[in-house]
């Protein structure tokens, strides 16, 4: 009989805070192990936002995850991010297990499906064990939420269970990274405390030898060493987890935007706002992400991104005033394009009978495109294959509404959804054919289509790079991998895993 098979040994990657770094250090980990030859994959059991995306079985998970998968050159699984919670308004969220929508749940009725949920990541977990070799685990917000921590299975608990060292990770760049260390250690018990193995100080700028007797007295006070002093980076582009990274944007005058210029409408619910982030990619195109009301002349094209919640969305662009200035701006000629819930709100109406995200009713649209929406179960999510007047491209959607469109004309034409052949219309263009509406998300991955765009709002000239998608991003991982592996200890956090220095088996 053959031994059983060792499980893979797991490492946890846990933060004093939110946005500190611990999706980017997984992500440079996970390369960093699979260019060693390691078999490696991600794991978050509960990951909280709204940037999603689609595995090839057609099934819902973080963009976070899947980006980490793409580091280890590997096809992502919802196995990977078993739970997902897509926030709806301040205290309810749409719940995803294993890559399918089950409903709205409110925060407390979310907790007291806790060991349910916690039984079946722990049963994601021992499945990624038993087909990798090594599994590099994330954590959510701060592992010392000392009110959530009766109800948090996601950071030390489930480090408990996969017996994973901790690597405590706070960002420098915010402040009081002494406090965020000592502070968070100090709010645990001490057999969590045990479970910590060390830290890294993430986003430092400056002359690390001056912050050198900082790191001894971290590592006297705490008793725990530090793995590295990462800097702080620009010429890397790694996807963000969520969108505090584009929270509370500044208003932009007129005068000072950098023409040629975009805009994209920070909307209150926004989901998948890295579908803008090849835009940013562009030698001399500027991007703005803009909240508060303003004028728009100066933009060569306005995006409506996806919504979490369309229809909270429209209301908030009646109330705040961006519907009007919205109309003005294609009054004057300029160009928009809606993508998902962006679509959505540039109907005539949002319709909810079921009330899946709030009170059943219907909301009035912009009245731009002529559409009408109706949300209703079950959720589309799928890998697509579209066509833009024979330009192909690749992209995907996620989305509860079924839209009608009564004119205007289709905007691209799908012809695969998750490896079946299929013929479907897809978004609307208006008459004037400045407005673009469309459910496909990732549909500037592709150069050819950004590029088709780009001169269709008027910007000639521009040099759209030429890798686009995931071609792109690996790059982009390779950067992240050698920027950690200069400035952290990479051998001591594999000797962790019980790999030695140079790789191998535990």
């Amino acid at each position: 009989m053959n031994p059983k098979k060792q499980k893979a040994p797991c490492l946890a990657i846990l933060g004093t805070g939110s946005d500190v770094g611990k999706s980017v250090l997984t992500t440079a980990m996970c390369r960093i192990l699979t260019d060693r030859g390691i078999k490696a994959a991600p794991f978050k059991a509960q990951n909280m936002s709204n940037n999603s995306g689609v595995t090839p079985e057609g099934l819902e998970m973080g963009r976070a995850q899947i980006v980490q998968a793409e580091a280890c050159r590997l096809a992502p699984h919802v196995d990977m991010n078993p739970v997902l919670l897509k926030p709806t308004g301040e205290s309810g969220s749409q719940v995803v297990v294993l890559g399918e929508a089950l409903g709205n749940q409110s925060a407390k009725t979310y907790y007291a499906s806790r060991a349910g949920l916690f039984e079946t990541a722990v049963g994601a977990l021992g499945r990624l064990q038993e087909s990798y070799e090594a599994i590099i685990m994330e954590g959510a917000g701060s592992c010392a939420e000392v009110n959530l921590m009766a109800h948090d299975f996601v950071n030390l608990p489930m480090a408990a269970h996969a017996a994973a060292p901790v690597i405590l990770v706070a960002d420098i760049h915010k402040g009081g990274v002494f406090a965020q260390i000592v502070g968070t250690l100090e709010c645990l018990e001490p057999e969590q405390r045990e479970q910590i193995a060390g830290f890294i100080i993430n986003r430092f700028r400056g002359d690390q030898r001056l912050f050198e007797g900082g790191v001894q007295w971290l590592e006297t006070k705490t008793q725990k060493p530090c793995f590295g002093v990462i800097p702080w980076f620009d010429h890397i582009r790694i996807e963000a987890e969520d969108s505090v990274v584009i929270e509370r944007p500044a208003t932009v005058a007129a005068a000072a935007v950098q023409a040629p210029a975009v805009a994209v409408l920070r909307l209150p619910h926004i989901s998948n706002f890295t579908d803008f982030d090849p835009l940013a990619a562009i030698a001399g195109l500027n991007r703005y992400f803009l909240e508060t009301v303003q004028d728009l002349s100066a933009f060569s094209a306005l995006i409506l991104p996806g919504s979490k919640n369309s229809r909270a969305d429209m209301q908030w662009l009646h109330r705040s005033g961006w519907a009007d200035q919205i109309r003005a701006f294609h009054e004057g000629g300029g160009h928009i394009l809606g993508i998902c819930g962006g679509y959505q709100i540039l109907g005539q109406a949002i319709g909810d009978p079921e009330g899946l995200e709030g009170e059943p009713g219907e909301v009035p649209g912009l009245g731009m495109l002529p559409i009408k929406t109706r949300l209703a179960a079950p959720k589309t999510t799928a890998l697509a294959r579209f066509v833009w007047e024979e330009t192909a491209a690749a992209g995907y959607a996620i989305h509860m509404g079924r839209t009608q469109r009564y004119g205007g004309s289709p905007c691209f034409k799908i012809v695969e959804e998750n490896g079946r052949d299929v013929d479907i219309e897809d978004g609307c263009v208006s008459d004037d054919g400045r407005i673009l509406g469309t459910y496909m998300h990732g549909l500037f991955d592709a150069s050819a289509i950004l590029e088709k765009w780009l001169v269709r709002i008027g910007l000639t000239g521009l040099q759209v790079p030429q890798t686009h998608g995931l071609e792109t991003r690996g790059a982009q991982y390779g950067l992240l991998a050698s920027h950690f592996e200069t400035h952290a200890d990479i051998g001591g956090l594999m000797a962790l895993m019980g790999f030695g220095r140079t790789g191998g088996n535990p």
